[in-house]
């Protein structure tokens, strides 16, 4: 008896202590959120600090016509095409191109001939392109060449290009849009 007596004490304690609602488990380290507020911070001052540099370029050149864009990046024309005699590239569209990338100051880090003829399609192509120039070919008509001033975060931003711009530098990329090829939808 006293076994039963000990086995029934042990299945009751058992399906006691089996019951226990789970315990939420808190985390190891709790943060507020501030590496992100600092992040911002920081990213907005660096924008704020590149763009004052790039308006004492537009403000020392009397030379060009500046214009802002809705997305953050300034440009000029070098040669600009009449409205009426050609369209701009539209998404799904094909685009040929060609683009240099220089400091603000004008010293070249990448040429038109190492990139080569570029081939894009508009706003559906995963192609490796920096933001600035992909909003850019969209306010280019065919056989403008457009230099844009780029703030960092438009460019290459913190990664930069391995052995050749460090990370957060603004620039300027002189872009030939050659062609535009239609899509059916458009």
């Amino acid at each position: 008896m006293n076994i039963r007596l000990f086995l029934l004490s042990i299945i009751i304690s058992f399906c006691v202590t089996s019951c226990k609602s789970p315990e939420t488990q808190r985390p190891v380290e709790v943060r507020s959120g501030s590496f992100i507020k600092e992040s911002v911070e920081r990213n907005k001052k660096l924008y704020e600090d590149e763009k004052a540099v790039i308006k004492k370029i537009i403000d020392a050149d009397t030379e060009h016509s500046y214009f802002a864009s809705d997305s953050g990046f300034w440009y000029y024309y070098n040669t600009k095409q009449e409205p009426n005699l050609t369209e701009k590239p539209e998404i799904g569209d094909t685009v040929t191109f060609t683009y240099n990338i220089e400091y603000l100051d004008g010293t070249p880090i990448v040429s038109e001939e190492e990139n080569g003829l570029q081939y894009y399609i508009v706003d559906k192509s995963n192609q490796d392109l920096v933001s600035g120039i992909r909003e850019g070919l969209k306010l280019m008509r065919q056989g403008e060449t457009v230099t844009f001033l780029l703030p960092s975060f438009k460019a290459y931003g913190y990664y930069g290009i391995e052995n050749k711009l460090g990370p957060n530098v603004p620039i300027q990329s002189r872009v030939t849009l050659k062609t535009i090829d239609q899509t059916n939808e458009n």
